[in-house]
């Protein structure tokens, strides 16, 4: 789908509605641009918090403190590239 829209003096510029509703953008929703090039692409953020509970996690790591968990990702990815 391609659909045009026009830039303000102010460098804004409106989502036109059949964007907005392909992509499910509602009111306070935030987006991200991506520039590859003479290209910019918008998406809808996720919103992580409806991932909550979607991946299983074992028993004996639920309680790990997130500290812990970046710490042991680091020193496993720098031993991979040994």
């Amino acid at each position: 789908m391609d659909v045009a829209a026009r830039v303000t003096s102010k460098g804004q510029v409106t989502v036109p509605k059949v964007v907005r509703d392909a992509l499910g953008i509602q009111d306070g929703d935030e987006v991200v641009f991506r520039v590859e090039g003479q290209r910019a692409f918008m998406a809808k953020t996720p919103d992580f918090l409806e991932l909550a509970g979607t991946i299983a996690v074992p028993a004996a790591k639920r309680s790990t403190a997130w500290d812990e968990v970046i710490r042991r990702t680091r020193t496993d990815r720098a031993a991979a590239r040994r």
